[in-house]
């Protein structure tokens, strides 16, 4: 099989590459913004950067299967004049070229790595494939949008696909709200989180790449959408704790009230806006920290018969040894 993986130099794509290339059978070819000089067992492909202009034609020569993985992700201190712009010329417009060109290049199957953001930032009900998608940033809207253009075009061509959203992603090496908030249990200080009673869903960075080569293979998983996750949740005082066990810190959680939480990041975003630079936390974090995101990863685990190999408290330890590293 003929693989052209796509943002497999970021967090999930190199794991995902390690992965494949101890696969037998399996040709892998990188598609980068930049060139990059190392010694590979895999094809580099110079796209540049993804829009509705790049040209695919070389990367997708003799390819099967394309795992477009890379895309505009979250950006803490986002300086472009318009980011819903940014985010749309991207993961809008660059998937919706990507995919046209890989039907023109007689790809016989697309996996498009999306986001549960594209059904919800937070959520007081447990979201399954069938739940209605309402998403609340930009990031989350193109997500969706790309969605329906890849199922839009496809349907008119021989090339099935599958899409899949996963939760909050974490592992060595994982950025954003996770590394975050190792970096504040790391200062040993009290966390005003007792009150905090949440629940939220994640995936292990090993769990999500197990998902994404059982999408490659298995019969099933045509013109599907999946969500993936640990299929264990956790509030945010647990996760805590169970970092700070990890990490042989002590955790000494504070009974703050909710509110008062969200009046201290309120006052953060105003700061912030008057510092002109990110801080560690603002309402959107507060916001995570205190609400909740729960899966049901059900139709994964049924459809292919796929189970996630590592349990949440694995995935953790994972996480964590490359921190103290």
């Amino acid at each position: 099989m003929n693989i052209l993986i796509t943002g497999g130099t970021g967090f999930i794509g190199n794991a995902l590459v390690s992965s494949l290339l101890q696969q037998k059978s399996i040709n892998l070819r990188l598609a980068v913004r930049k060139i990059i000089k190392c010694m590979t067992s895999f094809e580099i492909a110079h796209v540049g950067n993804i829009n509705y202009e790049t040209n695919w034609q070389e990367a997708l020569t003799n390819i099967d299967t394309v795992i477009h993985l890379a895309a505009r992700a979250h950006i803490l201190d986002d300086k472009a004049p318009n980011p819903e712009q940014e985010f749309h010329k991207v993961n809008v417009e660059g998937t919706a070229n990507l995919v046209k060109q890989s039907i023109a290049a007689g790809v016989k199957h697309f996996i498009f790595i999306s986001s549960i953001g594209a059904m919800a930032t937070l959520s007081q009900q447990t979201l399954n494939e069938n739940s209605p998608c309402n998403p609340q940033t930009y990031y989350g809207k193109s997500k969706l949008q790309a969605e329906q253009a890849l199922i839009d075009l496809a349907s008119n061509s021989d090339m099935t696909w599958t899409i899949i959203r996963p939760t909050l992603v974490y592992g060595p090496g994982n950025p954003g709200n996770m590394e975050r908030l190792i970096k504040l249990i790391k200062l040993g200080l009290p966390l005003p989180f007792g009150l905090v009673k949440n629940n939220r869903s994640f995936v292990y960075v090993g769990n999500l790449v197990d998902a994404v080569i059982t999408c490659l293979t298995h019969p099933n998983a045509k013109n599907q959408t999946f969500i993936v996750s640990d299929g264990k949740n956790l509030s945010t005082p647990e996760l805590i704790s169970k970092i700070a066990d990890n990490l042989k810190l002590p955790c000494q959680l504070l009974p703050v009230p909710s509110n008062f939480l969200r009046l201290s990041g309120k006052l953060a975003d105003t700061l912030e806006n008057i510092r002109k630079k990110p801080l560690p936390i603002s309402t959107s974090t507060i916001d995570r920290l205190l609400g909740s995101l729960v899966v049901d990863n059900s139709h994964i685990c049924t459809t292919l018969n796929w189970q996630p190999p590592y349990t949440i408290d694995v995935g953790l330890a994972e996480t964590l040894r490359s921190v103290e590293k």
